[in-house]
């Protein structure tokens, strides 16, 4: 994909909604806060510091833990994580927790969100307000969207950019053209529900890290985003 640079400028800006959520989940045993979260096909991951904890979503029962350095977002390719250690991203294999090879961040440890799509890593910036998308292997920068928000979660589904901000007590989840950076649709939060990561499960929910809380909020993805 050849590198191009989405402007803050010129955009316009959706009404917000309030976020429908449905369910939540955690805290979670020897866990303080969720910063990423990822969705493998059945399960939610949630990084939580030192373990990556999975959890199945109909019961809410923990099923898994993986130990591995996860402060920030967590991303799943169908066949392996990829994980924000602080300035690096590590490609974990699932089955033994080994990490098979790191590239270097480019936030250098200011990273937010990060998420797997069009063969591709995309992470959330936060402070600097924006999302790149990466070269897994290389970690080069191949393109980026800029907010005017800082940028917690990332995530695809659909063809459709969604991200997550969150500033004082207020988050919100966004979709956002890929190409000019518009706000398209914006999904307000309760005040206090903070969001550190985000990820869907590629049908009608969206899954948020919240932070502090240490919980998981499951929140409705809106039916017009699915239309």
């Amino acid at each position: 994909m050849n590198s191009s640079k989405a402007s803050k400028k010129d955009k316009t800006e959706a009404a917000p909604r309030t976020a429908e959520i449905v369910r939540e989940y955690g805290p979670f045993a020897g866990a303080a806060s969720v910063a990423g979260v990822t969705h493998d096909g059945e399960r939610v991951w949630a990084a939580t510091g030192a373990q990556l904890v999975a959890f199945d979503p109909a019961s809410g029962e923990t099923t898994r833990t993986l130990d591995c350095a996860c402060d920030a977002g967590t991303a799943f390719d169908g066949t392996y994580f990829y994980q924000i250690a602080e300035a690096r991203i590590d490609k974990i294999d699932p089955a033994s927790g080994k990490v098979l090879a790191s590239i270097p961040t480019p936030g250098h440890g200011g990273d937010s969100g990060l998420t797997w799509a069009e063969g591709s890593l995309w992470i959330g910036q936060y402070r600097d307000r924006k999302i790149l998308q990466i070269d897994p292997v290389s970690g080069a920068v191949l393109r980026t969207i800029e907010s005017n928000r800082f940028v917690t979660g990332v995530t695809w589904v659909d063809g459709e950019l969604w991200h997550a901000t969150w500033e004082g007590d207020e988050s919100e989840l966004r979709r956002v053209d890929p190409d000019s950076g518009a706000v398209l649709e914006r999904l307000e939060m309760p005040r206090g529900a903070n969001v550190s990561g985000l990820e869907s499960d590629g049908a009608d929910l969206f899954y948020c890290g919240g932070g502090g809380s240490g919980k998981v909020r499951a929140v409705r993805r809106p039916k017009a985003a699915r239309a």
